[in-house]
């Protein structure tokens, strides 16, 4: 995984007392970053927590109801979390009791591809359900049986399709899909928030665009967003493709939806979206044909700016290489051309900068001329 720092954290732990987990393992075998880092162990989190409190690792009980327990490395942190077994579920929650069996840890995850653990010393990998043919084949495959994996945990519908579209190919499980639409309607028990969160996780990826498409298809995306309409999110992406945009989840978000500014802010809100969010969808919604890269920039700010562009199919162009420009004038210099302070000098502050941006930000001579022009009128 090449960080130098997890041995003195495994070292502590004891030898057989941890394994990399999930998706850790999963990244690695596909050659990709690791982001996060995961750990199990038969341990009980006292006794994780006093190993490395022994070892000088600092400790933080960050999930210590579920058995989680997080170490502070210099390099990042690693989450350790004692094997466990599902006692009760009720598809937005889960009570869990320690166990002792990898396997059994293994059969409450959700798809094969992260039941995979490997031995920080051996490297050996222990794959319970076939996770690695899986993962050869890109395929996403529900542990056991698909709907009850879905009933414990609503949420792993929206996590079937983010997969699909991270690690997918056109090995497409039937069961899996036939489970999430029978399904689909039990996504309404869970919180807005973490639909949100889901969502986004999957708008943020390279290309969602067929696993959208397919969430429509199967009454999945109906839903959580009944608004949405997937066929307007392949042309956004291949305009932040050609274009070098770099994916923004909040962009495709406005693309799934229509134009409709209040029809944005409910949706924004459903969602519970912090109030960035929510600023970016309705300057997003708010977008007309034609309008001009840089006065808009100048207007809603570059990100902003970008949005609507691209969701209008217009080239940004324009906007690279170019910075923000600063009103030269201020309303000091209005009233030391004998204006009275007050409502009279914000008129002619907004006359001017109109007229500025109208002609393309010229300099400070312009500005001159200009305002001598509106004083005049």
């Amino acid at each position: 995984m090449g960080r130098t720092d997890l041995a003195a954290l495994i070292a502590a732990l004891g030898p057989g007392n941890a394994r990399y987990v999930g998706g850790a393992v999963r990244d690695t075998l596909l050659g990709l970053p690791v982001k996060d880092v995961d750990i199990a162990t038969p341990l009980r989190p006292d006794a994780v927590t006093e190993r490395l409190a022994a070892a000088g690792i600092k400790v933080v009980p960050t999930g210590i109801e579920h058995g989680t327990v997080t170490a502070v490395l210099p390099q990042g942190p690693a989450e350790i979390t004692t094997l466990r077994r599902d006692v009760t579920t009720d598809g937005r929650r889960a009570t869990v009791a320690f166990a002792e069996d990898w396997r059994e840890d293994a059969a409450r995850r959700d798809f094969t591809i992260n039941a995979l653990y490997a031995d920080p010393i051996t490297h050996e990998i222990h794959d319970y359900f076939n996770g690695l043919a899986d993962l050869a084949e890109r395929r996403v495959r529900f542990i056991g049986d698909a709907r009850q994996r879905i009933r414990e945990d609503h949420l792993r519908i929206l996590r079937y399709f983010r997969f699909q579209a991270r690690f997918g190919s056109d090995h497409i499980d039937t069961e899996a899909e036939l489970s999430c639409r029978e399904l689909a309607a039990t996504l309404k028990g869970l919180s807005r928030e973490r639909i949100a969160m889901e969502l986004l996780n999957l708008l943020a990826l390279p290309d969602p665009g067929p696993a959208i498409r397919r969430m429509h298809e199967l009454g999945v995306l109906p839903v959580i967003l009944p608004e949405a309409n997937p066929a307007a999110l392949p042309p956004l992406i291949t305009a932040e493709t050609t274009q070098g945009i770099a994916p923004d989840p909040v962009r495709r978000l406005a693309a799934l939806l229509p134009p409709d500014p209040a029809l944005t802010e409910a949706v924004a809100s459903r969602f519970r979206l912090s109030g960035a969010q929510k600023k970016r969808l309705a300057l997003a919604a708010a977008r007309t044909p034609g309008e001009a890269p840089r006065a808009l920039a100048y207007r809603h700010g570059r990100e902003s700016a970008i949005d609507r562009l691209l969701l209008s199919g217009a080239r940004i162009a324009p906007l690279q290489g170019w910075d923000i420009p600063r009103f030269p004038l201020k309303g000091g210099d209005i009233v030391a051309r004998g204006i009275s302070a007050g409502p009279e000098v914000a008129r002619v502050l907004q006359a001017v900068e109109a007229h500025w941006v109208a002609e393309g930000f010229p300099d400070a001579a312009r500005v001159a001329v200009l305002l001598e022009e509106t004083l005049t009128d």
